[in-house]
């Protein structure tokens, strides 16, 4: 039962990866508690929520459904849940219970943060994307028409509860879309983990549990450390948004209806390692092993009509945009990444050019 603490100066919470925990959920709820509402989706609801149900046996409960969707991951459907926990009794000792992906957790953590100026949230994740990462540390938000959440909170939850089981009735696309942040945790701080999964893609893409155990708990691991470290994102923290730059220009470009998050990460991870080795950060051979690993958990989905300055241009929204600076989160070796900024527009956007063909 590989359980991750993650401390932060607002408390400390676990991150357990185990199968079939999903039956235990109840166990991670407050004991003194109202109402507890779980937030989902109808699409999550329909595969999972029977395993959700016998979890919460005994436990009332209500269900909120949220819309899905990135593109209506906005501000109007919070209002709409807040106002629908009022009518239903949610109170100041009530607790949301995030049961989806990561648009859920992001939502659904935010929605906690706000109702009657903060409850309780406990996380119990559905993706492979979500697992390793939407869950954990506390990032809640929606997003603008500007950009990707622009608008949210910090929001440590009280647990977060990964059963790799709920990923069997998981699309093949989301699975690999998860995978691309899995390769990104590999990359900025877990060479042995980016290793396994370049040398194990058959076992992987097969969904074979000891593999696909291995590689959560490993890239949990990485991101509860480092939330640790830095839960604010001042500093260490700062490396997990590799890739992020130039993905969420991306899914703003296209609305935010025609890539998943994943797949735009991935997109940004191309880019960046495109970037680190013509600016001098990263050596020949190991942006050819990033490129190689995005390969093996491809495609994404096509690029076309997509212009190189019209993503460059967004770029200046971005959260890690500081004083109109753009920051980049470069790989300088597998297993390593660091913050750079006063890179040469003309360089990003030749890593556009280059990523988009």
């Amino acid at each position: 039962m590989p359980s991750f603490a993650v401390e932060t100066p607002h408390g400390r919470y676990a991150a357990l990866v185990e199968r079939g925990s999903l039956a235990a959920v109840a166990q991670h709820l407050p004991q003194n508690r109202g109402k507890v509402f779980v937030v989902s989706t109808e699409d999550v609801w329909r595969h999972q929520g029977a395993a959700l149900e016998r979890g919460l046996a005994g436990v009332e409960h209500e269900i909120i459904h949220l819309p899905g969707g990135e593109d209506r991951k906005r501000l109007a459907p919070l209002e709409a849940a807040a106002e629908e926990m009022v009518r239903r009794g949610g109170d100041r000792t009530s607790v949301v219970l995030a049961f989806g992906g990561g648009i859920v957790t992001d939502m659904g953590g935010f929605l906690a943060a706000i109702f009657m100026r903060g409850i309780p949230v406990v996380h119990a994740p559905t993706t492979l994307l979500a697992q390793v990462d939407a869950a954990i540390g506390g990032k809640t938000g929606v997003n603008l028409r500007t950009g990707k959440n622009l608008v949210g909170a910090f929001h440590q939850p009280l647990a977060v509860v990964i059963d790799p089981a709920t990923l069997e009735t998981l699309p093949e696309r989301e699975y690999r879309a998860g995978l691309y942040e899995i390769v990104k945790a590999g990359v900025i701080r877990d060479a042995e983990l980016f290793r396994f999964l370049a040398d194990h893609s058959p076992e992987v893409l097969a969904r074979e549990p000891a593999a696909v155990d291995r590689i959560i708990a490993a890239a949990v691991r990485m991101k509860t450390e480092v939330v640790s470290a830095d839960e604010r994102e001042s500093g260490l923290r700062r490396i997990l948004n590799l890739g992020h730059t130039f993905g969420h220009a991306l899914e703003a470009e296209t609305g935010y209806t025609r890539f998943l998050h994943g797949e735009a990460v991935a997109f940004g991870m191309r880019a960046a390692a495109y970037l680190a080795e013509n600016s001098g950060y990263l050596s020949a051979e190991d942006a050819v092993d990033i490129l190689d690993a995005l390969r093996l958990y491809g495609p994404i989905p096509p690029l076309d009509g997509i212009r190189a300055e019209d993503l460059l241009a967004r770029l200046v929204h971005d959260k890690k945009t500081v004083r109109g600076a753009v920051h980049f989160v470069l790989p300088v070796r597998i297993g390593e990444a660091q913050v750079a900024s006063g890179i040469d527009d003309r360089l990003a956007l030749d890593a556009i050019r280059t990523a988009l063909s």
